[in-house]
């Protein structure tokens, strides 16, 4: 395509700014739009907050007509201007959350050409129809310089297919009928060779179609933990609202009672509502979960909801499997065991020209090793002999050269090839042999016509660099890790032991992974796992976190409820982390936005009752005792504590979009992390805030102070 998309990963690109122009200038516009009622209704703290703002609307417009003073009006008309900047900050902040999904998925939508496909007819015929057009079933000829026209499974052919569109990796990649490399995406480019594809989706259901209307968010539905906080925010503003509710006729029978004083206005118990219930939470609550959604789309992995990312972040249990993910996924030759009176040397000669014709990665890989020993990679064309290539039925490569047999192969094929030759097998070359498998790798010897063994060569799954740290963070985080292979269990628990990983299952099978993944969950275990085949679906399904691979087949795809564009295994470490992230912005917002609600009580319970018992003449009571931030009267406490309140919503917009920077701790740690900063701070923050902005009210006269 010629406008590419770059759904590149974080480590492969730079970041874009937080802040764009025009997500900005779209999000200003959707904060009006959603003022819709029935958009607010869907956030009850907020439309509690919409609708003091309608009713100090109505009382300010009411008493521009009464002939109220100046000064009284000026304050009215700003706590009305200020209310109604809390709901817009608001939804500004969810509206620019949406806006960064929906402006990836604007470039998706350039990028998605009109296809043409050439759909099989019949009796080999072929005719030419536009993509939208193919349904489930349909079988086309895609050739080289083509776009894939659909979603599906290849039955014929093999291609390398440029998947930049989707997963902004320049690399091409092959895909071949049969196995897990199967599955084609629309959109994508086919560069060498031709393809037939069966079609697997109907029309709008493609990949791209699904991964547009998930970016945007058109299909995000709240996740449990959110509906739970929600319900608690709601619980919250209608004790409040009660509480308030009380405080009007409670103040205008203390004045008649105590014949002095005045009684608190609608515009100060409105103020008081809106600052005590949870508002900034509230307000942030909607744009913490689009956010970690994007996030998690930074890294391209596309979360079909917010509920896979949200329990990403309760996992207890992670399945790796071996290969590709905690091995580099090919055995490489790391040693030369010589026999008796054979050098290393004459063992690494015969290794690597016996490997020339093994096109295998272990052949190649020891075709590498033996450089080591100052032998120099010869190709094919450089040696004057007759090469045996490697084949699945003898098990071994070879070269016969000047009247030499060298061969190199599996144990048993080699141990045949020299008893031919009338010779025996060295008590030590079968000592190394059970050794190098009992440590889990894989033996394979060198043997020629004349010599009889020349000495093992030490094959072994080489673990990721990085790994076994990787997993003492997820042990840190409380997240016991588990190895999933084929291998026996001699090999696997080599291989665990090396990595690091908590526990294995070895010589997996879907029954057995469905097996393990039950047992987890049955303790009360969140598990999370990865796969690519069709044999993995109903683990994937099964699995709470199911992180399917983009290369993968088409069944895995739907299982899981997460896709790695990219398909690297190891993201699912990323994904969990995302998940931690997500729950700690949510739980950091929440403490902190409780916690700062003390400081407004202590600005605006002052002032609303300060003149309760006031005596004749005054506008102080006894009750004004309790100013202990020293604010200079009730109307300037009172717009002090609802300009805050506004104010750091918008604030926190920021650290909602991005998250709280997250360390792998225990739940303990983090909690306690949390209360001190969030909680703490929280509580201590809104006194000179709410104080600063009482100075700079009176030094503007903006609010009445006698």
């Amino acid at each position: 395509m010629d406008d590419k998309l770059s759904l590149v990963p974080v480590h492969q690109r730079k970041k874009s700014p937080l802040f764009q122009v025009a997500i900005l200038g779209r999000a200003a516009k959707d904060s009006v739009i959603k003022l819709n009622p029935a958009v607010m209704a869907k956030n009850p703290v907020m439309m509690v907050v919409a609708v003091a703002s309608v009713i100090t609307s109505i009382l300010f417009v009411k008493d521009l007509f009464v002939g109220l003073p100046f000064k009284l009006l000026l304050f009215e008309g700003q706590i009305t201007v200020w209310l109604w900047f809390t709901v817009l900050f608001a939804n500004f902040a969810e509206a620019i959350a949406e806006g960064r999904g929906k402006a990836q998925a604007d470039a998706l939508r350039r990028n998605r050409k009109e296809t043409m496909a050439e759909r099989e007819s019949g009796k080999g015929k072929y005719e030419t129809v536009p993509a939208t057009a193919l349904k489930k079933g349909d079988i086309v000829l895609v050739k080289a310089g083509e776009y894939i026209p659909s979603d599906g499974d290849v039955i014929e052919g093999v291609a390398t297919v440029d998947e930049s569109a989707i997963t902004g990796e320049s690399a091409p990649v092959i895909r071949e009928s049969g196995g897990d490399r199967s599955a084609v995406t629309g959109g994508t480019k086919v560069l060498s060779d031709w393809l037939r594809i069966q079609i697997t989706v109907q029309p709008g259901e493609t990949f791209m179609d699904r991964m547009i209307a998930l970016v945007e968010g058109a299909q995000r539905q709240k996740t449990p933990n959110e509906i739970a906080l929600n319900i608690l925010l709601a619980g919250l503003t209608i004790i409040f609202l009660l509480a308030v509710a009380t405080l009007l006729p409670f103040s205008v029978y203390s004045v008649r009672a105590a014949g002095s004083g005045q009684p608190s206005d609608l515009f100060s118990l409105l103020s008081l509502l809106v600052c005590l219930i949870p508002t900034t939470i509230g307000a942030l609550l909607s744009a913490i979960g689009i956010a970690g959604m994007d996030r998690v789309l930074q890294h391209n992995i596309l979360a079909m909801s917010g509920k896979a990312i949200e329990a990403a972040g309760d996992v207890d249990t992670l399945l790796l499997d071996k290969t590709g993910t905690i091995t580099l996924g090919n055995r490489q030759a790391v040693e030369f065991v010589a026999a008796p009176g054979i050098t290393k040397e004459e063992l690494a000669n015969a290794a690597q020209l016996s490997s020339l014709a093994d096109e295998t990665p272990e052949g190649r890989s020891i075709v590498a090793l033996a450089k080591q020993y100052g032998l120099r990679e010869r190709a094919l064309s450089t040696v004057e002999a007759e090469f045996i290539a490697f084949s699945a039925q003898t098990r071994m490569s070879g070269v016969d050269v000047n009247g030499t047999r060298i061969r190199k192969g599996a144990t048993d094929s080699i141990y045949k090839f020299v008893r031919e030759q009338g010779m025996s097998i060295p008590p030590e070359i079968e000592r190394e042999v059970t050794r190098i498998a009992q440590a889990g790798g894989t033996p394979l010897l060198t043997a020629d016509n004349q010599r009889g063994l020349l000495g093992v060569i030490y094959l072994k799954d080489v673990v990721k660099g990085g790994m076994k740290e990787r997993f003492q963070q997820l042990r840190a985080m409380g997240i016991r890790t588990i190895m999933i292979t084929g291998d026996n269990p001699l090999t696997a628990a080599a291989i665990a032991s090396e990595a690091g990983v908590d526990d294995f299952l070895a010589e997996a099978t879907p029954e057995t992974k469905m097996q393990l993944i039950r047992k987890e969950q049955s303790g009360g275990r969140l598990v999370a796992m990865t796969g690519d085949g069709t044999n993995d679906a109903p683990a994937l399904a099964a699995a709470d976190v199911g992180l399917a691979m983009n290369t993968g087949t088409q069944a895995a795809k739907e299982a899981g409820n997460m896709v790695d564009l990219d398909s690297n295994p190891t993201k699912l470490i990323e994904v969990v982390q995302i998940g931690k992230q997500l729950l700690m912005t949510r739980g950091a917002l929440t403490t902190f936005s409780i916690a700062n609600d003390v400081a407004k009580y202590f600005a605006i319970i002052p002032a609303m009752f300060g003149a309760l018992y006031a005596a004749q003449g005054s506008t102080h009571g006894p009750l004004w005792a309790l100013n202990i931030m020293g604010l200079h009267s009730p109307h300037s406490a009172i717009l002090a504590a609802v300009i805050f309140n506004a104010l750091i919503i918008i604030a926190l917009i920021p650290l909602a979009l991005r998250g709280v920077s997250y360390r792998p701790m225990s739940a303990e740690a983090m909690l306690k992390q949390n209360l001190l900063i969030y909680g703490i701070g929280g509580l201590v923050i809104p006194f000179p805030g709410i104080w600063l902005i009482d100075q700079v009210i009176v030094a503007l006269h903006l609010a009445p102070v006698g």
